[in-house]
């Protein structure tokens, strides 16, 4: 079985976080029920056939705009940005941060 790189870092975010990661076996939705909602979220935005190459410049920082700064229950109701912001952590996929 082949696996992606995109998880190869993680062993470094579980360090800077003071967290522990869990993967999920492939095929199992019922194992991600947190990540199963945030593509819900998101496809409120990007509805499944959506082109992205048809998307304005800015269309994905307004999309992680929005999705940042809405409250979450589980977060006792404070946004995601609100959580993360005073950890100063920055990954490959915040805009403007760099890969490292």
């Amino acid at each position: 079985m082949c696996y992606g790189t995109e998880f190869t870092r993680h062993h470094r975010i579980e360090r800077q976080l003071a967290i522990q990661a869990f993967f999920c076996d492939p095929h199992a939705p019922w194992q991600k029920g947190g990540i199963e909602n945030a593509i819900g979220r998101l496809r409120r935005y990007l509805p499944r056939k959506t082109s992205l190459d048809d998307l304005p410049p800015n269309a994905f920082d307004a999309i992680i705009a929005i999705y940042n700064n809405t409250p979450r229950k589980c977060l006792g109701f404070q946004t995601p940005a609100e959580v993360f912001i005073p950890l100063h952590f920055k990954c490959e996929s915040t805009p403007g941060s760099s890969p490292g």
